[in-house]
């Protein structure tokens, strides 16, 4: 993997047109129109599926919703290049990430409800729950991945994070320790040019990838919003990790078109002009554009990948307004995986309140 690079990689503009280069471009030369199909449908799914909760906050079946919008291209592009064992830890945003590892649809929205601790079998999907502490997920997946390496198994491990993750004490001693340990880790940091309100020029002043390089681990520059060239860097990473030679870091350059979470106004601290420049960067479109211009995509395609996302959000929305309300006492369960003494007093102390007030 190069140490450094002076402009993102690139391998499809905009207008779907290829970009030769002779470095990253046979890292998906096997990739042809089945492969490319499933990707472009992939994002149009994860994209639903965010609408679709999405909409389901806003008419108050969920408690929050954190959108990817715009990001499906960083996500599916990086998901597709993972091997079944490999495992991904997560931040609060990657269901496109989700999609790809087999997580159902019926089980998305289970934590957003607040009907149970967490979404999914983490350990069925091969990828954790999502992860509110901002850059905790970074050291999870270095401690995974050195452990995995002791063991002798030839995984690798992914840790998903946003630009304002990279500001966290978290996510800079994760780095140190997979770069001294040489971890078989993949720090891929989904550059979406705003934590919340403040924009990434705040975080860094100088491109986030190059933080990687203090460490001693290469670091690299994609267009996020491209996803065969996200998944041409992302071969390169994970191979990199599993071959021995340590830690790697990818900076996605993408963009948040829709707010934060659902309990953010975005309209309060940035411009109509700059998400109307990132619309037109749009990663659907750009994909859509690819298979147009390589004549592989038709009508019948188009409805069928419709008919696939529509199926999907179907399933969402009636799995959401399903789920059973818990026991209040289900709240301790699951907290820790053995029995614990403060856990239990608190147990008995909230159950005590419930028959005070007559529950």
């Amino acid at each position: 993997m190069p140490e450094k690079n002076t402009y993102p990689v690139q391998l499809v503009q905009p207008d779907g047109r290829r970009v030769f280069d002779p470095v990253h471009a046979p890292l998906v030369a096997d990739i042809g129109a089945a492969q490319l199909r499933a990707m472009y449908s992939d994002m149009v799914v994860a994209r639903r599926i965010d609408t679709e909760a999405t909409a389901l906050q806003r008419q108050g079946q969920l408690g929050l919703w954190p959108p990817l919008l715009g990001q499906e291209a960083a996500q599916i592009g990086s998901a597709h290049a993972l091997n079944p064992d490999d495992y991904a830890f997560c931040s609060y945003r990657e269901a496109g990430v989700a999609l790809c590892r087999g997580v159902a649809p019926e089980d998305m929205t289970r934590l957003w409800r607040g009907v149970a601790h967490s979404c999914w079998d983490a350990d069925a999907v091969k990828m954790t729950n999502p992860a509110i502490v901002v850059g905790a997920q970074g050291l999870h997946a270095t401690g995974y991945a050195y452990a995995a390496h002791l063991e002798g198994s030839e995984i690798a491990t992914i840790a998903y994070f946003g630009d304002g993750a990279t500001s966290q004490g978290d996510i800079a001693e994760a780095l140190g320790f997979a770069a001294s340990w040489s971890a078989p880790v993949v720090f891929f940091c989904q550059n979406n040019h705003w934590a919340i309100s403040a924009p990434v020029r705040v975080q860094s002043a100088t491109p986030i990838a190059r933080r990687a390089l203090g460490y001693g681990i290469p670091g690299v520059q994609v267009d996020g919003n491209d996803a065969l060239a996200v998944l041409a860097v992302t071969r390169q990473a994970l191979q990199h990790a599993r071959s021995g030679a340590g830690p790697s870091f990818i900076e996605a350059i993408t963009y948040r078109m829709g707010p934060h979470t659902t309990a953010d106004d975005p309209t309060r601290y940035r411009t109509d002009a700059e998400l109307e420049l990132w619309r037109q960067r749009d990663p659907i479109d750009r994909m859509r554009r690819l298979l147009e211009r390589e004549q592989l995509s038709d009508s019948d395609f188009e409805t069928e990948v419709e008919v696939r996302a529509d199926a999907v959000a179907a399933r969402l929305r009636t799995a959401t307004l399903t789920m059973p309300d818990p026991e209040p006492g289900d709240l301790f369960e699951h907290v820790y995986a053995t029995p614990h003494r403060l856990i239990e007093e608190e147990r008995r102390a909230y159950t005590a309140y419930l028959e005070g007030v007559g529950r």
